[in-house]
């Protein structure tokens, strides 16, 4: 555990996950779909610049819009096409194709999972299922917001354990995207809680969750996985957290305990 910043700490009433990468990693490589897509499409336009300069700027808005509904990267790749001299196609049409290519690299994941051929403890981050029992017995009420359509977000947080810890608090993308934000989610949070600053904390591996638990005077906790080894600390991520405004940095919740007490005041 990385203290970065000390916040007043011992009344946490209320937490906010993320979902992929910070409780899930049934996506995990997701960037490697939708990234290369990208470019694709763009080196395909008039004013196409070389794939190596497409890719530099693909990748730096995905990353920066990453935990926010995968719409808006696709709204993005829109106004890049536009920009190069092409003509886009409406986004949802972008998203229904980045969602066909993702399906495809991980349906023998949910198969494995569906059929208990696959044991979810593989498909979590590490510790995740401790921290949500940790927080759930002292009291802590758990929401879970993912960028990722809700319908999906809802089957896969059952494959892999987690539902049952956020008695219906999971929200993810919608059909009418602009209806949902995770800022907006936490502004009814903090609102239909009647919190303070630090009965609120955000716990997530990307900009989003991070930046607006800040702009409500919340605890922001990045949690820099990584996905593919399971263990051990993403440099990468951990840069774009403290970038973010994180207070604490976690490799994954392996040490939940110290984490948990951490966030109570309960060190001894």
């Amino acid at each position: 555990m990385e203290v970065l910043r000390e916040v007043e700490r011992g009344e946490v009433r209320c937490a906010l996950f993320d979902f992929d990468g910070t409780i899930s990693l049934v996506r995990e490589g997701w960037q490697g779909v939708m990234i290369p897509m990208m470019v694709e499409i763009l080196s395909e336009t008039p004013k196409a610049e070389s794939e190596k300069e497409i890719k530099a700027i693909v990748t730096e808005f995905v990353e920066r819009l990453t935990g926010k509904q995968t719409i808006y990267q696709m709204i993005r790749l829109a106004e890049e096409v536009e920009k190069r001299g092409g003509k886009p196609l409406d986004p949802l049409e972008y998203k229904r194709i980045y969602h066909e290519r993702l399906s495809e690299k991980i349906r023998s994941r949910l198969e494995g999972l569906r059929s208990g051929r696959i044991d979810p403890e593989e498909m979590r981050v590490p510790g995740s299922l401790e921290m949500l029992e940790a927080l759930k017995e002292r009291g802590v009420v758990m929401y879970l917001a993912s960028g990722t359509d809700l319908p999906y977000v809802l089957e896969e947080a059952k494959l892999i354990g987690v539902d049952k810890f956020f008695d219906g608090r999971i929200y993810g993308a919608l059909d009418q995207w602009w209806d949902f934000s995770k800022g907006k989610l936490i502004q009814q949070i903090i609102e239909e809680n009647g919190l303070k600053d630090n009965q609120f904390v955000a716990f997530g591996d990307g900009f989003v969750e991070i930046e607006e638990a800040k702009k409500v005077g919340g605890i922001a906790v990045g949690v820099a996985s990584d996905e593919v080894r399971r263990e051990g600390i993403n440099e990468w991520k951990r840069r774009r957290l403290m970038e973010a405004g994180a207070d604490v940095i976690v490799p994954d919740f392996r040490g939940h305990e110290k984490l948990v007490r951490y966030l109570m005041a309960e060190e001894k």
